[in-house]
């Protein structure tokens, strides 16, 4: 399936806003669960459909001392691009929606 079929939940663009937010360069699961609000069962399946489509690109992290490894996220060159555009086209609907509703009233 190419990147453009990603199936833009409101969960996805929680977290394409917020890579594309703060995050620049690499990020962790748990610190993004901690911001975003969600929980790994939903995070991480997302993390890995947003990777299998190119979105992302992955390594690991290991901390000195006795801390576990963490998994580290950050965009592509394509991800960004596709991420960008992806939340512009969804708030494009929004407003679409938005005003629709408010004709019809």
């Amino acid at each position: 399936m190419p990147p453009d079929h990603i199936r833009l939940s409101p969960q996805t663009l929680l977290v394409l806003d917020y890579l594309l937010d703060g995050f620049p360069d690499w990020s962790y699961g748990y610190d993004m669960s901690q911001h975003i609000g969600l929980k790994s069962g939903t995070l991480y399946p997302i993390l890995m459909r947003l990777k299998e489509r190119g979105w992302l690109e992955t390594r690991w992290e290991h901390p000195e001392g006795d801390a576990r490894p963490r998994h580290m996220y950050r965009f592509t060159r394509e991800g960004r691009s596709a991420a960008r555009e992806a939340l512009a086209a969804r708030k494009s609907v929004k407003a679409i929606k938005s005003r629709f509703a408010y004709e019809r009233s």
